[in-house]
């Protein structure tokens, strides 16, 4: 099933729940796509990304990409699209000296509006609860061009204060002196992070994750930890921990299931990891959420 609805700026807003579908050499406006259950995979040049829950992914007006959903029940995924002048006029707003809409500064995001990193970021806090709240009006019959709009502009002030903290700051960290090379190494780092976030259910091991990364395992330990404020191991660990505790609260799935699905190899391991994590054991935080 697909929906599409185009606002009186232009902005659209598509969405569709499908168990399969395959398109290829897509090509849109400034767009966040999102997934609310399932996965749903993206290939942009050589990079291949899956989008699961928890994360959204961002892609440039003019990017070539392909896409891709295969799954035994229905997935749900929303799109939104912006107009590149609206956009524009955006993020003046978002680099005016009057601007109030947020808290943090854009020293990198200057006019015009720049190509923003096509990569896998946190769906979480503000952007969560707006992009949730976003979902129910467009399926509900009470639908208002306005509102929707305004749930739009949210997202787009969310995603600014997701990149600044996710990209330029995080850049920054990095003990680099020469911005060029920073920034190029920020992007290798970035790559292998996408890499664990697509294939967190997958046996991957540091030597796979450096050479995705085009770096040494010394270099890109260090880095990484300094980026991330964690180990690659233990970015990995969390990754599995979060989507684990999703599927205990979204799915039937059994909790020796849920093992294997998101990767561990025993579920002794599986048990105390996600109590030290949650503190609560798997089977205690699914009671408590049905009661």
């Amino acid at each position: 099933m697909k929906k599409i609805q185009i606002l009186n700026n232009q902005n659209k807003i598509y969405s569709e729940i499908t168990k399969n579908a395959h398109y290829t050499n897509e090509c849109h406006e400034f767009s966040i796509r999102i997934v609310f259950n399932g996965s749903e995979e993206y290939k942009l040049g050589n990079k291949t990304l899956k989008i699961y829950p928890g994360n959204f992914l961002v892609i440039n007006e003019g990017t070539i990409f392909n896409r891709e959903i295969f799954s035994e029940f229905p997935v749900n995924t929303i799109s939104l699209l912006y107009n590149q002048q609206f956009l524009n006029s955006f993020h003046h707003s978002m680099n005016s000296s009057d601007s109030i809409l947020l808290d943090e500064p854009f020293p990198i995001l200057q006019n015009p509006t720049p190509k923003f990193l096509e990569t896998l970021y946190p769906m979480k806090g503000d952007m969560f609860f707006n992009t949730q709240h976003l979902k129910d009006l467009f399926n509900s019959d009470n639908y208002n061009d306005l509102l929707m709009n305004e749930y739009l502009i949210h997202s787009l002030i969310n995603f600014y204060r997701i990149y600044n903290k996710e990209v330029l700051s995080k850049t920054e960290q990095l003990n680099v002196l020469n911005y060029a090379t920073r920034k190029e190494l920020f992007r290798r780092l970035n790559n292998a992070k996408d890499y664990m976030l697509s294939n967190y259910n997958q046996a991957i091991n540091l030597d796979e994750i450096c050479e995705y990364a085009c770096l040494s395992a010394t270099h890109f330990y260090r880095t990484f930890k300094q980026t991330f404020n964690c180990s690659p191991h233990q970015y990995l660990i969390q990754l599995r921990l979060s989507q684990a505790k999703f599927l205990l609260k979204n799915s039937g799935y059994e909790v020796r299931e849920i093992v294997n699905l998101v990767g561990f190899d025993s579920a002794s391991s599986f048990i105390r990891l996600f109590k030290e994590k949650f503190g609560v054991t798997p089977g205690n935080y699914r009671i408590g959420i049905a009661a």
